[in-house]
């Protein structure tokens, strides 16, 4: 019972506060009252706690408001079955999805040989897509893994930043190094960059190449032209997967050049082995003001008039 109340009682708090049902624990019992609908999603939420505590995973109260968010709407899985899925274990942390979408955002990496990871800010589409290669090459299922993002945002004036090629190329690759770090002991990160074993490199170095054997990750896809699209997605090599991550939102591109992952999905759609996942603001994993963030920003842009938004966008897109 004190798993399922939480300490100090903070999941039941949570329950009282989501539920439309008023919650008693006497004992080891736990009564519901209210309304039919209320009622039979606390005893699925409750069923769900008590599921996840048989693993011996434990719970968080940011799982809890998940299970609460996801009870009624999962359809054929359980809100138990995405919880407790592990990617990864590193350093006594183990690395899970925490929302349907991840769920089948990380499945579909299973099934596929290209994923398409869409969605905004914080909702895990290059982390998990990070872990999966990790577990892939601890697997020896690939020999390698590249990690690539363009170089700079606006025209990669690489020119105006300070220090060698290295020296500029750097930053911009820097959230990369950091979700390796998570997930690779610190001293074995300079050994398999230096072996070639994982590589983190701008998406120019990619052209010409042929990637066999390897687990191949775009971040910030959002920022490359049709032209750079099309150029990474035929480097796929034999026995590889790829999986292509950005956020459509967030296009840095100069104006009048189209971004190749806003436009690659009328392209491939259909096409056998790719898939197309996309992530929203309620799969955001960071902390739980992101996720309203993003929500509020999503909010304002659909309360503008239509000209406003264009208008918008179009000094987005010269900025």
């Amino acid at each position: 019972m004190v798993n399922i109340v939480g300490p100090r009682d903070g999941f039941l708090r949570i329950l009282e506060r989501t539920l439309d049902a008023d919650v008693h624990v006497r004992g080891n019992e736990i009564t519901l009252n209210g309304t039919p609908e209320g009622v039979t999603q606390g005893a699925e939420v409750l069923t769900e706690m008590v599921t996840i505590v048989r693993t011996g995973q434990g719970l968080t109260e940011d799982a809890v408001e998940r299970i609460v968010g996801m009870t009624g709407q999962v359809g054929e899985l359980h809100p138990a079955e995405v919880l407790t899925q592990s990617i990864l274990s590193t350093r006594g942390r183990t690395i899970r999805p925490k929302t349907l979408n991840q769920k089948r955002y990380v499945d579909a990496i299973d099934a596929h040989t290209v994923v398409f990871g869409i969605g905004p800010a914080g909702t895990g589409k290059t982390y998990l897509a990070m872990a999966k290669a990790v577990q892939a090459l601890q697997a020896k299922e690939i020999n390698r893994i590249i990690l690539t993002r363009p170089a700079i945002e606006a025209g990669e004036r690489l020119g105006f930043l300070p220090g060698t090629l290295n020296d500029k190329i750097d930053p911009y690759l820097r959230p990369l190094y950091d979700a390796l770090h998570d997930m690779v002991d610190a001293e074995s990160v300079p050994k398999l960059l230096t072996a070639g074993t994982i590589e983190v490199a701008p998406l120019a170095y990619m052209r010409g190449r042929s990637l066999n054997d390897a687990f191949i990750i775009l971040d910030e896809a959002q920022n490359t032209s049709m032209e750079q699209m099309k150029m990474f997605l035929t480097r796929l090599g034999f026995n590889s997967k790829m999986v292509v991550t950005g956020d459509v939102t967030q296009v840095d591109l100069p104006g009048g050049t189209k971004s190749g992952l806003r436009e690659v999905q009328s392209i491939l759609d259909g096409v056998d082995d790719i898939a197309f996942c996309q992530l929203t603001n309620q799969d955001v994993v960071r902390h739980r003001l992101v996720g309203k963030i993003v929500a509020a920003y999503d909010r304002y842009d659909a309360s503008q008039p239509t000209p406003h938004r264009r208008e918008r966008q179009d000094r987005k897109d010269h900025a």
